[in-house]
């Protein structure tokens, strides 16, 4: 796909601005006894430190640390291109300004870690839209009853039959000698360990079949 090249009138003056400022940067660092790349190498220095923090800034506009940074910036590129306009000797430059000039690469150096190594602001979340689902319409649907069954009819000759009890177990009779034996092995079983015998221990010592035994514990309760 083949793009054209439109002049946009606001790029032409970033690149005016930038092209002077850079060379008012150039000037104050040779008439402060840098000479040769190292004057060229102040204003890159002085724009990429603008530059960086002008993006740490619109990434994170809280961050105070861009801010600075780019107020630091921005005063050096501006006071480089007040002293060159006149308003400075630069065949007889100050000493503090050397000194400024001079120390300039440790501070952008300082500067331009920070900005890199700051931590990226959290990410929002994004916001799914919700989308209201309409509830759908209560459909009745009416049904013709159906016709009951019929039932046979009853035979009349059929005769009630009455539940028949379950048969009942019929009582062991219990021998009268058994039961007094019986009732002194519970009187000794209680007097050596101070509770009734149950029926089981009385089965054992009787030596009777479990059905007698029940009978005969019933009628030593």
């Amino acid at each position: 796909m083949s793009r054209t090249l439109r002049l946009d009138p606001v790029l032409i003056q970033a690149v005016i601005a930038g092209a002077l400022s850079f060379a008012h940067l150039h000037d104050l660092a040779a008439a402060a006894g840098q000479h040769g790349w190292k004057a060229w190498a102040y204003p890159v220095s002085v724009d990429l430190l603008l530059v960086a923090a002008w993006r740490r800034m619109r990434a994170d506009t809280e961050n105070r640390d861009a801010w600075l940074w780019f107020t630091i910036a921005l005063v050096a590129s501006l006071g480089a291109n007040v002293a060159t306009a006149g308003l400075l000797d630069l065949h007889n430059v100050p000493p503090w300004l050397r000194i400024l000039v001079a120390g300039w690469p440790a501070l952008a150096f300082l500067g331009g870690t920070l900005l890199a190594h700051a931590p990226a602001p959290a990410a929002e979340p994004e916001r799914t839209e919700q989308h209201q689902v309409e509830p759908a319409p209560d459909v009745t649907v009416e049904r013709a009853p159906e016709p009951a069954p019929e039932l046979p009819p009853a035979d009349p000759a059929a005769e009630y039959e009455p539940p028949q009890a379950a048969p009942t177990t019929p009582a062991v009779s219990v021998p009268p000698a058994l039961l007094d034996h019986a009732q002194k092995i519970a009187n000794a079983h209680q007097a050596q360990t101070g509770t009734p015998i149950d029926t089981a221990t009385l089965r054992s010592r009787l030596g009777v079949p479990p059905a007698l035994a029940d009978a005969i514990a019933l009628q030593l309760a």
